[in-house]
C-alpha cells in the first residue's frame, strides 16, 4: 500500500511523531472504526473516527473514538452553535478530498474547524485515518490535538 497522503505530508511537516499502521479495509463493515480495530488488534477506544457535521450550515471536524457515538446538542455548544447535524457523504468527500472510510483529520482539502473528544488526553496513544482506508496514524494524543489545531470538548453521549 502506498503510505503517502496528504494527512502523512500534513503531519510530517509539523515535525511531529507518528507511526503508520496497515489494516485490510471491509468495504462491507458496518462501522469502519470498529473494524479497523479489530483488523489492528487494539481496543475500539483508542481508534478514533473521523466525521464531518455541520454546526449552525458550516462545517466542522469532529475526532471521537471509534466505539462511542457523537452527541449532536454538545457537539454544536462546543463550537458556540445552536443546531448540528451529519454532513452528507458526498459533501465531506468533497470538502476533505478523502473517500469515506478514508476521511483523515490531516490534511483536508479545506481547513475547518476540529473538536476531539476531550477524553482523548487519558490515553497513552491514539490512532486515526491516514487518508486511505487502511491506513492510520498512531501517535501521541497531545501531538494530535496539535497538529490538528483541535479544540478538546465533551462531545459524546
Amino acid at each position: 500500500m502506498h503510505k503517502t497522503t496528504p494527512a502523512t505530508v500534513a503531519i510530517t511537516k509539523t515535525g511531529l511523531p507518528f507511526t503508520l499502521a496497515s489494516y485490510d479495509y471491509d468495504p462491507n463493515a458496518d462501522r469502519v472504526g470498529l473494524q479497523a480495530a479489530e483488523a489492528m488488534g487494539v481496543e475500539p477506544g483508542v481508534v478514533f473516527k473521523t466525521l464531518m457535521a455541520e454546526v449552525d450550515g458550516k462545517p466542522v471536524c469532529v475526532v471521537v473514538p471509534s466505539d462511542e457515538e457523537v452527541n449532536m446538542k454538545k457537539l454544536a455548544a462546543s463550537v458556540g452553535g445552536k443546531h448540528a447535524a451529519m454532513m452528507k457523504p458526498v459533501d465531506a468527500e468533497r470538502l476533505t478530498g478523502y473517500k469515506v472510510g478514508g476521511i483523515s483529520p490531516f490534511g483536508q482539502k479545506r481547513k475547518v474547524p476540529t473538536v476531539i473528544e476531550e477524553t482523548v488526553v487519558l490515553l497513552e496513544e491514539i490512532f486515526m485515518n491516514g487518508g486511505k482506508r487502511g491506513l492510520q496514524v498512531r501517535m501521541k494524543p497531545e501531538d494530535a490535538i496539535a497538529a490538528l489545531e483541535a479544540k478538546p470538548a465533551d462531545v459524546i453521549r
